[in-house]
């Protein structure tokens, strides 16, 4: 199992490939294409990101001690973003991801590149993930 980290430096190498940020939008959107589609069930008001522009819905589970997410969004790019965070987050433990300290966001320019609502969509849906793996993590302790 690789370590957030290890995931982070893997897609910051993938992105330096590209000089040009048409090319790393491209990236981003092929990422997104990537992201199997949300079970209907789970495309629900609860589900639903406050703060995003466009739709983004996010589920959370908790197996063997490991939050699994899964995502989907309306919007291509915002999907590839979903695709990220899912990649770096997803199959970590709570704790893991509470610690994460998630540098590959600025380390490909990603926050830079983000209209402001975009950027505030990117923060709902790590907050949100946070929030999820804080909840497991207090069921855990119970």
């Amino acid at each position: 199992m690789k370590t957030i980290n290890r995931i982070q430096d893997e897609i910051i190498e993938e992105f330096s490939s590209f000089d040009d940020w048409m090319d790393k939008y491209s990236l981003l959107i092929e990422m997104g294409n990537e992201l199997p589609p949300l079970d209907t069930q789970y495309k629900t008001r609860n589900n639903l990101i406050e703060g995003c522009q466009s739709r983004v819905w996010l589920q959370a589970d908790y197996r063997n001690g490991k939050v699994i997410f899964q995502g989907e969004s309306d919007a291509v790019i915002v999907k590839g973003m979903v695709f990220l965070l899912i990649k770096v987050l997803s199959d970590h433990t709570p704790e893991e991801i509470l610690n994460a300290d998630l540098y590959f966001i600025d380390a490909i320019g990603l926050k830079e590149h983000l209209s402001p609502t975009r950027s505030n969509g990117l923060i709902s849906m790590l907050k949100q993930m946070k929030l999820y793996a804080l909840a497991f993590q207090s069921k855990e302790r119970q």
